[in-house]
């Protein structure tokens, strides 16, 4: 794509984090954040977008500022099969962005069943703000550009009545584990009877944790996004669903000379605020050769998943066992890179690679029909993918894990990990504790009982 035909800098009595400027323009549908990217952005006004929900497809253009109807022609996904830019810039520059469901992706391959929810959406924006050295910037490639700016910067400069017609967010039943001990378990077990019969290697078991809630969850985003400091995290709003993502693993980059990168999160402890404590925790999971053995898999998994549509001979490992350490947890990480062939498009490759093989488990399909018939309810978001890409093909996309869901007045958590041979049924139900315990927690403090 151009530069931008119009760009110019946001002015604000003071500098805002991305949670105010979205509780402003929050009136504003499918306003969307994304921190995966080397400058955070927000893209707003999306130009046409496609959604499913309860499997039905729906696609919508704009005819006006802020107002769509439906058309019948899906997004010509061509957009993102061009030849890569001589520009490369690491950081969104107007295209596609959204979001894929767990369900919507498993479906291509399983039958699923689909939370009650949107489980796809996909944009193409051409307006968009930028964190820069500057502050925050507009960019646009439309024609009506200085009227959308305007709108943002009278949202802007109206903060102190934001949200006065909204209620605020309040949980009106603490969020709780939909499984107790016991049924975590016998799903264990079931898991470990699969294995030992040679149905799977591994299977990512996950728990949920739902609670009810009225208001805007992104009243919750920043008090999140400041526990987590998670590298992947955004937000989208549809109507009355909310996704909020505090995910600390990428799924692809997709980079410049048609480079891509995954980077798998296999093996996880726990931190500690004692020093010490916590270096020991960290070098229990370095040694952790149980951890590498899920680790490896999955490595396989997605080198394999990857090198369908790689050239040949183009798919490494540079990284594996890496210890990353999170304000929660240390998580062993490693990394895949591959070269996609020139005829390949790379919308296609997400598609296809989704779900991620680090949230399924191994074999990838006979993991997902075991996944299906032990965790007792559709994963929605979770574990699906959030991103962006630009018109050049170029993008990042995450892992919906630490992920917030909500649709009308209930809110999903979940948490979990891979189940191996090896595997200790207390050691397994603590780790999602681990993973989760800060988030609902912290979730939990907008519960006020009467």
């Amino acid at each position: 794509m151009n530069k931008p035909v119009f760009f110019k800098k946001l002015m604000t009595k003071q500098q805002l984090n991305p949670a105010e400027i979205l509780l402003c323009l929050s009136h504003l549908d499918h306003v969307v954040y994304l921190k995966n990217v080397k400058q955070p952005v927000i893209a707003l006004f999306a130009s046409e977008y496609m959604l499913v929900q309860n499997t039905k497809i729906q696609k919508f253009s704009r005819t006006s500022l802020n107002q769509y109807q439906q058309s019948f022609e899906l997004i010509d996904l061509n957009h993102f099969f061009k030849p890569y830019s001589q520009n490369y810039s690491p950081d969104f520059n107007g295209g596609l962005i959204g979001f894929i469901s767990y369900d919507e992706a498993a479906q291509q391959q399983v039958n699923v069943q689909h939370k009650n929810q949107p489980s796809l959406f996909l944009g193409i924006y051409y307006s968009y703000i930028k964190l820069t050295n500057e502050g925050w910037m507009f960019f646009s490639h439309e024609q009506d550009a200085e009227t959308i700016f305007q709108l943002i910067q009278d949202a802007l400069q109206n903060k102190n009545r934001l949200n006065k017609g909204n209620q605020n967010f309040s949980l009106t039943q603490p969020c709780t584990a939909r499984w107790n001990k016991q049924r975590y378990a016998s799903a264990f077990q079931q898991v470990q009877d699969y294995i030992r019969a040679g149905d799977c290697y591994q299977i990512n078991l996950t728990q949920e944790f739902t609670a009810k809630a009225q208001g805007l969850l992104l009243d919750t985003a920043e008090a999140f996004w400041q526990l987590t400091d998670a590298p992947y995290s955004g937000y989208l709003k549809i109507d009355n669903f909310e996704l909020l993502s505090c995910s600390p693993e990428l799924f692809i980059d997709f980079e410049a000379d048609r480079k891509i990168t995954t980077k798998p999160i296999k093996g996880t402890m726990p931190r500690y605020s004692d020093a010490e404590q916590d270096e020991h925790s960290k070098q229990s999971l370095i040694h952790s050769k149980k951890d590498q053995a899920e680790n490896v898999m999955i490595v396989d998994l997605l080198r394999n998943d990857l090198s369908v549509y790689a050239e040949t001979g183009s798919v490494k490992t540079p990284k594996l066992f890496e210890i990353e350490s999170f304000n929660q947890v240390h998580h062993m990480v490693s990394e895949v890179t591959a070269t996609l062939r020139e005829d390949v498009n790379p919308f296609h490759v997400l598609m296809s690679a989704l779900p991620g093989g680090s949230i399924t488990g191994a074999p990838k399909i006979r993991a997902m029909q075991i996944i299906e018939e032990l965790e007792g309810a559709p994963r929605g978001a979770y574990c699906g993918s959030m991103g962006y890409f630009n018109f050049d093909g170029t993008g990042s996309w995450n892992i919906l894990i630490r992920s917030i869901q909500k649709y009308q007045d209930d809110v999903s958590v979940w948490a979990g990990g891979g189940i191996t041979i090896a595997s200790d049924c207390d050691a397994e139900y603590q780790e999602c504790f681990d993973k989760v315990k800060a988030m609902l927690d912290l979730l939990n403090t907008w519960y006020k009982p009467e």
